[in-house]
């Protein structure tokens, strides 16, 4: 039996799953739409559906996997669908962040202001950064799943009846968890340092715009503040998921209450549907056609309030 707070957690968490699902799945469907009627697959197209894809994916496995944990633990003591989770998380986690640092590169390119000759080969062919940051992800897979089945074959060679949360000792399993997440906090550093080399070249053209004495609010500056706004929002968003995620994993190994691990699948969830809102609200395009189907959900409500009697 649930009490009140965790009743109210789950709550939360189901309708992050539920805002991440539509939130997403509208990213998607819009991009799909337009790459039909352009008759044109573009690298943003790619990068957001992707993405989008990923995160369903991503929230999907996060919701399966806490409920399980809170409702049916014995579920897990076979060992079998544990590892169906692990080799999801191996695939859906990276590929996540991938995509968010592909549209965080994206920006950076498109936007940012640099005279070195590194990022202008870059700068002139995008799909040629997506290539290598595709084969950085390939790499990653190549290397995880290999020591994702030597970490389950060593488990079950230790415990002939795995339970995966409680029969591994505390620092191995800890390590276990670094090592299988190496790859996705390598691509997560990528992104920050794109983040602060997007700052740089801000506070560069705004010394520009002082000696120039053309003021601040240029298309370059807002484009610039923009891009910026969806950056720190997603490594904000992202450190709080990895925050959920060890408070998961510390409720799992410790035996803690199941109040805080609700709190920790809460706090994992926000990352999810919070991150494709901002991006949402931040792009021009995205925001138009939402306000638009807001606009057409509202005129539906008010037509089925006049013809009921």
């Amino acid at each position: 039996m649930l009490s009140l707070p965790e009743g109210l957690l789950i709550f939360v968490a189901v309708s992050e799953s539920i805002l991440g699902v539509l939130g997403n799945g509208f990213i998607g469907l819009a991009y799909c739409i337009e790459c039909v009627k352009n008759k044109k697959f573009s690298t943003i197209s790619f990068i957001l559906m992707g993405l989008a894809t990923s995160r369903i994916c991503l929230i999907g496995l996060i919701t399966t996997d806490g409920f399980v944990k809170i409702f049916s633990p014995e579920m897990y003591s076979s060992g079998y669908l544990i590892d169906c989770v692990t080799y999801l998380w191996v695939i859906l986690n990276p590929s996540s962040v991938f995509f968010a640092t592909s549209l965080s590169i994206f920006y950076f390119l498109k936007i940012a202001n640099f005279s070195h000759h590194i990022f202008l080969w870059l700068r002139s062919d995008i799909k040629r950064v997506l290539l290598l940051l595709m084969g950085c992800l390939l790499i990653s897979w190549l290397v995880t799943f290999p020591l994702t089945v030597k970490i389950i074959s060593d488990i079950r060679a230790k415990n002939r009846s795995i339970v995966f949360s409680v029969k591994v000792h505390k620092s191995e399993f800890f390590r276990n968890q670094i090592l299988l997440n190496l790859g996705t906090l390598l691509v997560f550093i990528l992104c920050l340092i794109t983040c602060i080399l997007l700052f740089i070249s801000l506070w560069r053209h705004n010394q520009r715009m002082l000696l120039n004495a053309t003021g601040f609010r240029d298309p370059s500056t807002e484009a610039h503040i923009k891009a910026m706004k969806v950056l720190i929002s997603f490594i904000i968003l992202f450190i709080l998921y990895f925050i959920g995620i060890i408070i998961e994993i510390s409720c799992t190994t410790m035996s803690e209450s199941k109040l805080l691990f609700i709190f920790g699948l809460t706090i994992t969830a926000l990352y999810p549907w919070g991150h494709s809102f901002i991006l949402i609200l931040g792009n021009n395009k995205l925001k138009q056609v939402f306000l638009r189907v807001l606009k057409q959900l509202n005129c539906w409500r008010k037509e089925k309030l006049l013809r009921t009697p």
